[in-house]
């Protein structure tokens, strides 16, 4: 039997992602407590091969905080559910974390309105990741990151390989042993999750531990750049009033500063947290507060270090 596609690849039907689960072959025989029961028990193997690969999640996390001290970018590649949560990612980092929308992007094989509607065909050509790593101007400064669930996508294949190119970091997020994307990746992250609940129904237990690997190479490089303190989302953008009450409720926490204190301080610091922090932790004006944060990079603590050494 042919496990080759002619350019090597794995054939489809060969990969982990599109075995049949015999756990689940009676799943159509079930009431919906019993098979949601299953499903369940499915999803709880998703953490622990997430855990498998942290040593390969860190060194992805290292690179983009490196990449983000040269203003770089961290870039997600993909196509159907792997473009879109890499997507969704994206479009959480700047209300999160303060970022601007060029800081983190997320590419998608057809592009945004594949978001909400599937484009066929579209992950089927190696030109198309390479068009639009060109049209967003990758270079030796970024980080792109290629999410395939198959580890054969071509969109991601061709969009991995000008990356290294040109120079950029690369990293490869797939659930299959041996993945075609790894070999064309700096950091090759394989979380094998093993036979779907619904056989090659990559949007399950594949798609869960894809959002788990974003979730953490994106909070972890931000973690890493200054972007947090203690636990808390210092640089969120309080852009309604839901957040503008967590940035007040952020401030009270770092500071044991009362509500009013916290919201005189904020709306001194334009709102920004981070800044309100270190004017009550430092016992200063937000112009000066502003200074230390200029001078450490945005980290809280190094800024407060600063404001006591001077």
């Amino acid at each position: 039997m042919n496990h080759q596609d002619p350019r090597g690849r794995a054939a489809i039907g060969a990969l982990a992602t599109e075995a049949r689960n015999p756990m689940t072959a009676h799943i159509d025989t079930l009431d919906s407590v019993d098979l949601l029961r299953l499903m369940s028990d499915e999803d709880r193997r998703v953490p622990d091969a997430v855990a498998a690969a942290l040593p390969e999640i860190a060194r992805a996390v290292d690179a983009v905080a490196a990449a983000r001290a040269r203003d770089g970018r961290l870039i997600y590649l993909g196509a159907g559910t792997s473009g879109r949560i890499g997507l969704l990612d994206a479009v959480e980092c700047p209300p999160t974390f303060g970022t601007d929308p060029s800081e983190v992007l997320g590419l998608i094989a057809g592009g945004e309105m594949a978001f909400v509607r599937a484009v066929e065909g579209a992950e089927d050509e190696e030109d198309r990741g390479v068009a639009d790593l060109v049209a967003h101007g990758v270079t030796s400064n970024d980080v792109v990151v290629g999410l395939a669930a198959s580890g054969r996508t071509p969109y991601v294949l061709g969009g991995l390989r000008h990356a290294r190119s040109v120079g950029a970091a690369t990293v490869a997020v797939s659930c299959t042993p041996s993945a075609a994307i790894s070999a064309d990746a700096d950091i090759a992250i394989e979380v094998l999750t093993g036979p779907e609940v619904l056989t090659g129904s990559t949007r399950l237990k594949a798609g869960t531990a894809q959002k788990l690997v974003c979730n953490m190479i994106s909070t972890g490089s931000m973690i890493r750049t200054g972007k947090v303190y203690e636990n808390l989302m210092v640089d969120v953008r309080p852009t309604n009033v839901k957040l503008k009450d967590r940035a007040r409720r952020i401030v009270v926490e770092a500071t044991g500063a009362t509500d009013e204190r916290a919201a005189a301080a904020l709306d001194a610091a334009g709102l920004h947290a981070k800044t309100a922090i270190v004017m009550i932790l430092a016992d200063c004006e937000a112009a000066r507060a502003a200074e230390l944060l200029g001078s450490s990079g945005g980290a809280v603590r190094e800024a407060l270090t600063l404001a006591r050494e001077g």
